[in-house]
């Protein structure tokens, strides 16, 4: 049955949001609301319009009732401009439209998250990566078949199939692919779970059948994201007040917090890289050139699981995979042999040139913990090799990075070069030059603003530095644009621009 725009009201009623109505007649009252949108894009008809942000204009109004959109919701300020352009429409005036459009959301669309399984996954990092592998492993040889997905590569619901804008979408677009997921017969959501997705109210109401929490660690610090690591740390948390099993890393910091907040679920399971009172663990672990295995223990079976990825951290990565597939009641015979194709674009990607003088790593990698993870297990699987990174901060937001990552890449790399990461309103030259003001005494590093010829550089630099050399391009992983002032402008893959360059720099490659 339809939600009618009367079952809307009472649930802001009892959130205490609502302020006000007007032109809710009877007739409106009964009306069905059948989706929620806060894009005018995206309006369908039936739909309720949720009028949000500091850019928001009246014409977005005007065009979502063009669309068929039956009724509007909107904070205080907007209410005298929205009522002149739409005099007879139903309004609901509120006096928080972030927390109103989370409450209503789920409801318009009809809490679709109840006729599949949700698998959230939260965490510093690592959440692309387990996302992934637990795609791979519940589509199996039918790609697209089982799993929608839902984080900061990909989005796909069954419907649509696009690169991501944000990590946890705004509520009335994530209940929108929740609902043509569940609508396209797909079993499962994998999703990743953000602070600012919990902070900020988008996945209010949301049921999560396993939530998985990775680590935690200092990031996304910054007066438009969180005022510390508290209030970071606490919203990560929030995962669990809506979570049915929880699935907890033993091996991450504060885990005793972590679980402590996890018990309010109904079921919680732990996983260990080292630690064998976990319910999943590993041991036997080996590495070698870009392939990683291990044998992993659960409470329903053991078996040799191998990873054709690099990175040791991988396997805290496989095992919370396979912590959430042992909630869910997946065979093992699936699990181990999914393992072996699983593919994370942009993440921890191998690429060999023929002379294999030169090896590139693709990561995502781009905060102090990612980092330190990703240059300890670099060192130990790539020995005797020259190591530099090519890598920037983002503008605008997550300031610590620009001090912590030249610090920290600077204890395991023989060359840094600072270059463009979605600047967004800052100058490059300006974060590049923050960075150099960081970089411990005796680093060798330079500055190139334009990504791919910082890129090109590196590659000729490690042709040149008479040894196997590895060159980590990181942050921007598989990404194809580049965040510029307020527009995301296209832009060439590091893969790609890397293979260029080794045709340039490679002897014989090119001719």
């Amino acid at each position: 049955m339809d939600t009618t725009l009367s079952q809307v009201i009472a649930a802001l009623d009892a959130e205490k949001l609502l302020l006000r109505t007007a032109n809710c007649t009877d007739a409106a009252l009964d009306a069905p609301i059948t989706g929620a949108d806060c894009d005018s894009r995206e309006v369908r008809p039936d739909h309720l319009f949720i009028c949000k942000g500091q850019a928001f204009r009246s014409d977005f109004l005007v065009s979502a009732l063009g669309k068929g959109a039956t009724a509007y919701l909107c904070g205080e300020a907007l209410e005298e401009e929205l009522a002149a352009r739409a005099p007879q429409t139903p309004a609901l005036v509120v006096s928080d439209v972030r927390r109103a459009m989370g409450i209503v959301s789920p409801l318009c669309w009809g809490h679709p998250d109840e006729r599949l399984n949700i698998l959230g996954i939260t965490g510093t990092k690592g959440k692309s990566t387990v996302a992934y592998m637990l795609r791979s492993i519940l589509d199996g040889d039918e790609a697209y078949a089982h799993a929608g997905i839902m984080g900061s590569i990909d989005t796909f619901d069954g419907v649509e199939n696009f690169e991501s804008h944000n990590t946890t979408p705004e509520a009335p677009d994530l209940w929108r692919h929740i609902a043509n997921a569940a609508d396209s017969g797909l079993e499962h959501m994998v999703m990743e779970v953000s602070s600012q997705g919990l902070k900020y109210d988008r996945v209010v109401g949301l049921g999560i059948d396993v939530g998985c929490f990775l680590n935690i660690g200092r990031d996304h610090i910054s007066p438009v994201e969180h005022p510390d690591f508290d209030d970071y740390f606490q919203s990560k948390l929030k995962i669990f007040d809506q979570t049915r099993t929880a699935v907890v890393n033993l091996d991450c910091d504060h885990a005793d917090i972590i679980l402590d907040r996890a018990q309010r679920c109904e079921r919680v399971l732990t996983f260990s890289a080292k630690d064998p009172s976990a319910d999943v663990w590993a041991s036997g672990i080996a590495h070698e050139m870009g392939i990683v295995s291990f044998d992993a223990h659960t409470p329903t079976w053991e078996g040799r699981v191998t990873i054709p990825m690099p990175g040791l951290f991988n396997i805290e990565n496989a095992l919370a995979a396979i912590a959430i597939c042992e909630a869910i009641g997946v065979p093992s015979e699936r699990i181990i042999e999914r393992f072996y194709y699983v593919r994370v674009p942009g993440r921890m990607e191998l690429i060999l040139t023929p002379d294999r003088r030169v090896t590139a790593i693709v990561d995502y990698a781009h905060n102090k913990l990612s980092y330190q993870k990703f240059f300890s297990s670099m060192k130990e699987e790539f020995p005797g090799f020259w190591i530099a990174a090519v890598f920037g901060c983002p503008g605008g937001k997550a300031l610590e990075r620009r001090a912590e990552l030249p610090q920290e890449a600077a204890k395991w790399c023989d060359f840094l070069m600072y270059t463009e990461e979605d600047p967004a309103h800052d100058d490059v030259a300006d974060i590049c030059a923050e960075m150099a003001a960081n970089t411990p005494e005796g680093t060798v590093f330079e500055i190139e603003l334009d990504r791919e010829k910082a890129i090109t550089r590196t590659v000729e630099l490690a042709y040149g530095c008479g040894r196997p050399a590895l060159v980590c391009l990181l942050a921007k992983g598989d990404e194809t644009r580049q965040h510029e002032g307020d527009l995301f402008v296209p832009c060439r893959t590091d893969g790609d621009i890397f293979n260029d360059a080794v045709r340039v720099y490679s002897p014989g490659v090119g001719a």
